[in-house]
Formats: C-alpha cells, sequence, structure tokens
C-alpha cells in the first residue's frame, strides 16, 4: 500500500484504485458543491494559538461518549456503500475501529448486512436509522439492531428528499456495480478491485435485500434508479420531533440525532430527550448553500447548554479538525470521506492507518498549543473563533 502520511494520500491511492463512479459518489457534493468546500474552506480559516513550556509528561487523547470509553475522540460515521469500496468494507471498518478503541457507525444503506457485521465483531457498534413510512419495516431494523447488541442507534433526519449529486447520474453509479460501455475502460484499470468486488459475495444493500426486491424484480436495473425509488416512496417526509418519541418506545439504548445544523433544531433535539446530536450537513450531499459544520457548532453548542454531548461531523480530515472542533465545544468528531479514502485504499490497514494518523496528529496539536487532556480544550486554543451558526 506504500506509505500514506495524510488523508490526501488515501485520497489519492483511493481515486486509483476504485472505479471513478464510486470515488466521486464519496468525494463530491450535492447541485454546485458550496457546501462541501466550506466544510474544508472554514476549519482551515480556524488559526492555533501556539504556546510553549507546558509540561506534556501526561498527555491523554482518551475520552468517554454516551458513557462509554474512547480511545480518542473520533468515530467512524455511517457511509453508503462501503462494502463497495472494499470487499467486506463495513466488516473491515467495524474490525479497525474495534481495535483501535472507537464506534463504527454502520449505515441502513450498507452492503454488509447488521448480521454480517455482527458475526464478524465481538465489540459492538453503532447503527444510523432512517424514519421510513413503512415504519413495520423501521421497527424491524430497530429489532434487529437490538438483536446485534447495537451499542448506540443514530437517527439521520436531513434526509427527507434525495439532493442531486450531479455526478453520480454523469458516472452511471449503479448498486451492484454494472460492466457497461461506459465504464468498461475505467474498470478494467482496476482489477484488484473487480476482482474482489464487481464478483464478490456481497454487492447490494444488505439491510434492504427484501424491500429492495419489490421496486426492484429481480433482472430489472437498479442503483441509482432504485435508491432514487426507494427515497421517493419510502423516506417519509412527514416525520416531526413527535416521532422522536415512536423510536424511544423501541430503542432503549443511547439515541443520537444527526443533521443538526440549526440552533432552534438543537433545542427541539434536547426537548425530545435525545442522549446526542452531531452537528453536520450530510458532508455537503444535501442542502448546498448551507453553512458549514464547523460554523453552526458554537451557536449549537450554546443552545444546547450541556443537556446533551454534541458531535461534530463535517469535513474532518486530519488531527488539526478534529482539535478545532473540539475547541468549540465538539465532545468528540466522525469522519466518513477519510474513512472511504482509507478503506478503499487498503480495507483495515488502510483504516487502522488513517485512525492512527488523526491520532498522531491530534497529539502533536495539542502538544504545540499547550494542551494536555481533550477533555479539556478549550476556545484558548484557537487565535480566533469561527460563529457564523444561525
Amino acid at each position: 500500500m506504500g506509505i500514506q502520511n495524510s488523508v490526501a494520500d488515501f485520497r489519492e491511492l483511493a481515486r486509483k484504485r476504485i472505479p471513478r463512479a464510486l470515488f466521486e459518489y464519496a468525494d463530491r457534493g450535492s447541485y454546485d458543491e458550496v457546501t462541501l468546500r466550506r466544510n474544508r474552506e472554514d476549519l482551515a480559516r480556524l488559526s492555533f494559538r501556539q504556546r510553549v513550556m507546558v509540561d506534556l509528561s501526561a498527555l491523554s487523547l482518551a475520552t468517554s461518549v454516551l458513557g462509554a470509553a474512547w480511545s480518542c475522540p473520533v468515530a467512524i460515521a455511517p457511509t453508503a456503500l462501503a462494502g463497495l469500496f472494499h470487499r467486506d468494507g463495513e466488516i473491515q471498518g467495524a474490525r479497525a475501529a474495534a481495535a483501535f478503541g472507537v464506534p463504527f457507525t454502520l449505515s441502513t444503506m450498507s452492503i454488509c448486512s447488521i448480521e454480517d457485521v455482527r458475526a464478524a465483531s465481538d465489540v459492538p457498534f453503532w447503527f444510523q436509522l432512517y424514519l421510513m413510512r413503512d415504519r413495520g419495516f423501521n421497527a424491524e431494523l430497530i429489532a434487529r439492531a437490538k438483536a446485534a447488541n447495537c451499542a448506540a442507534l443514530m437517527l439521520t433526519l436531513d434526509l427527507p428528499m434525495l439532493a442531486l449529486r450531479r455526478r453520480d447520474p454523469k458516472n452511471g453509479l449503479s448498486i451492484p456495480p454494472r460492466l457497461t460501455w461506459q465504464n468498461a475502460l475505467d474498470i478494467a484499470t482496476k482489477p484488484r478491485w473487480a476482482a474482489s468486488v464487481l464478483f464478490g459475495k456481497r454487492r447490494t444493500f444488505g439491510n434492504l435485500e427484501t424491500q429492495l426486491a419489490k421496486i426492484a424484480p429481480a433482472g430489472s436495473r437498479s442503483g441509482v434508479q432504485t435508491l432514487a425509488a426507494w427515497t421517493h416512496t419510502q423516506f417519509d417526509r412527514s416525520c416531526t420531533w413527535d416521532d422522536i418519541a415512536w423510536v424511544r418506545e423501541r430503542w432503549p439504548g443511547p439515541l443520537l440525532v444527526k443533521g443538526i445544523l440549526d440552533s432552534e433544531d438543537a433545542r427541539r433535539a434536547v426537548a425530545a430527550g435525545v442522549d446526542a446530536l452531531v452537528v453536520s450537513n450530510h458532508g455537503g450531499r444535501q442542502l448546498d448553500g448551507a453553512p458549514s459544520s464547523i460554523a453552526a457548532l458554537p451557536g449549537i453548542v450554546a443552545a444546547v447548554d450541556g443537556r446533551c454531548e454534541v458531535l461534530f461531523d463535517g469535513g474532518v480530515q486530519s488531527g488539526q479538525d478534529v482539535l478545532r472542533a473540539l475547541a468549540l465545544g465538539a465532545r468528540a468528531c466522525l469522519v466518513g470521506k477519510s474513512f472511504l479514502y482509507a478503506l478503499a485504499a487498503g480495507g483495515e490497514s488502510g483504516v487502522t492507518r488513517m485512525l492512527t494518523l488523526l491520532a498522531d496528529e491530534l497529539r502533536v496539536s495539542m502538544a504545540l498549543t499547550g494542551c494536555t487532556d481533550v477533555r479539556r480544550v478549550s476556545r484558548e486554543v484557537l487565535i480566533e473563533g469561527l460563529d457564523r451558526s444561525t
């Protein structure tokens, strides 16, 4: 795999190893990609306050979230289709996260099923859920997550409708991947990926096979068209905060909501009784023109006022980014794109290397800003904050 010294290195290797349709599915955003760019640009604008002559002999990255110990304030975000970026990708990611001592979040739209991941990993993982019109299927998924001993349930709230990601239809993204005249040359240059994934055992949505069969009969075209049909017919556009109670009745464990970008929504989440929320704009893949996650973070932390834990998602590609988010009030960060780059580049070992890099970068950045404990990072590490919260 060579030597990867940054997430950018993993990104470049992923670009070379997997088909363009998959790479750009992970790498790009919706519409004109304004919010996608803001996520990275606004993080980069936050400057650190360098400090010296601080005793760093007991520097610690360890923290706790939702009562569980983490080795480092970084977890793997839910990402659809991870099993197409590397054979058994969700299993590979779960194993790497478990060995590193941080959570892995399995997406509803995963290739490996809940049961696949549970059978391959002894450490409980998190499960991500969308509220759907077919509440019977939602109840089934929650029951399956309980049976798999999942440690937390994460509701993604910011996808009542699927935004247009223009590159996906142009690239002919399909689930399962298909060899066509349009992508034949591209796939021919990725023989390792084709041998392990294109002809592998798991190539469709593992958690949704029975449901997808209803809208994509055997022999019909699937992929983006099927996903769009599923979104249109099953994602519940009538959901309100009152629906959180329905989930609470069925899920006894820690409950998170992901997709909070507004202070009023943060207050509503607290009132609904969630245990944690994730400040996120879906990686710049939904509402284009929305603020960056880091710009929204300070206002949301203030609105929550310690009544639930706040996690951060959106553009994290280094330990420095993690420190920036912690400084503005996040308890920990989730990584999605960075995970998929590392997974495509090297499977489980790639994910382990990526997590190690983030931890090492965070450790060095803490040392150079005079911080000794991630649980006590504050705005004092920044020269000036960034606050465009609503």
